[in-house]
């Protein structure tokens, strides 16, 4: 298994307790960007370079890989999309989504 186990040591976390392996998998260069992208999948490998903007195409790959071995994303015919899990995860991740426009707002008087 090439991501990080819940209940091995991880970054962050010498016993690997579950939400430190959740972090140092979502910690992975591209790994929010790939899974935010999808949340408007399915996306072909090319689409979702395009979406991603400047990722490798190995980067992208790697990332790939990991949230598939996660059951975070998976390939369909239409091309990669979230699970049922990828989802829920996307679910809670929206309203960091929410708090950073604010954030973003009212520290450095920046909007969208």
């Amino acid at each position: 298994m090439s991501i990080p186990t819940p209940g091995k040591p991880v970054r962050g976390s010498k016993t690997g307790v579950p939400i430190m392996a959740l972090f140092d998998l979502l910690g992975r260069s591209w790994a929010m960007g790939v899974i935010w992208q999808l949340q408007e999948g399915p996306y072909t490998f090319r689409e979702l370079q395009e979406k991603c903007e400047s990722i490798s195409p190995s980067i992208l790959n790697s990332r790939i890989k990991d949230l598939r071995e996660a059951d975070i994303a998976e390939r369909t015919l239409d091309g990669y999309q979230l699970t049922k899990r990828g989802d829920k995860l996307i679910t809670l991740i929206r309203p960091f989504g929410d708090w950073s426009r604010e954030w973003a707002k009212e520290m450095f008087h920046i909007t969208e």
